[in-house]
């Protein structure tokens, strides 16, 4: 976490004693933000817009790619019970949400499926997105290779066809702020569309609270220099 101070001259006389104090807490507060912060560095990710599907026959085999948008595991989850059928030889996924992901072969050799599937999607470059492949055998054995194949070309072609869109990444931010201020970091604050905002008055140190808030990542800069130039006091900002 970086930590940024506005080179505003400060008019209060403070003992060594409680400078080491306030550094102290400044270190706790900075890496209780750290431990909780984004780990998506960029700051957006291309995601699907909408369910996609896409199927294909190969050697007397149906095979139906379903694709759809996923936050995390539970949602990942959601999405497979509602598309996956029950009727079919398999139900065969993959999902990958940032660092985490998961696939699943549902009875096809070990690494013939869902491992191709998530292959496709990392491939593809699309983020926060699960591949349902559902196969109906057709009475001709593909051999490994061939599952391979024909799993992970269905998820990429299905994938290829999905209209995407870029989703910018809220990332948190803190400033602390003397109490009279706080009106003048609201109403700037409101003009960026930030979310999650706390108030936090235990900051251990005199008419001083703590706000923080997540802010789009392109943003977050330019919020920055526009509470510099509007507050008339030393603002010490804590953020990602």
């Amino acid at each position: 976490m970086h930590v940024a101070t506005a080179t505003i001259p400060s008019y209060q006389h403070h003992h060594h004693r409680i400078y080491a104090s306030l550094f102290a807490i400044a270190k706790l507060k900075k890496s209780t933000m750290a431990s909780s912060s984004s780990s998506n560095n960029s700051g957006e990710f291309t995601t699907i817009k909408e369910r996609v599907t896409f199927q294909k026959d190969i050697k007397k085999s149906k095979f139906i790619a379903i694709a759809g948008s996923v936050s995390d595991d539970k949602s990942a989850m959601s999405f497979l019970s509602q598309v996956r059928d029950p009727k079919a030889t398999h139900n065969c996924w993959a999902y990958k949400v940032g660092d985490q992901y998961r696939s699943n072969d549902d009875g096809e050799p070990s690494g013939t499926a869902g491992k191709p599937i998530y292959s496709a999607i990392s491939t593809s470059g699309i983020d926060r997105v699960m591949v349902v492949v559902i196969r109906h055998f057709g009475g001709i054995k593909l051999g490994a290779g061939g599952l391979v194949r024909a799993y992970g070309g269905v998820a990429s072609e299905c994938l290829k066809n999905a209209p995407t869109c870029l989703v910018k990444t809220k990332v948190p931010m803190g400033v602390e702020v003397p109490f009279d201020l706080l009106g003048v970091l609201y109403h700037q604050l409101q003009s960026f569309n930030v979310e999650d905002m706390k108030q936090d008055y235990d900051t251990g140190k005199d008419d001083i609270s703590m706000v923080t808030f997540k802010v789009e990542f392109d943003q977050a800069e330019k919020l920055e220099d526009t509470l510099k130039a509007n507050c008339s006091r030393e603002l010490k900002f804590y953020k990602h």
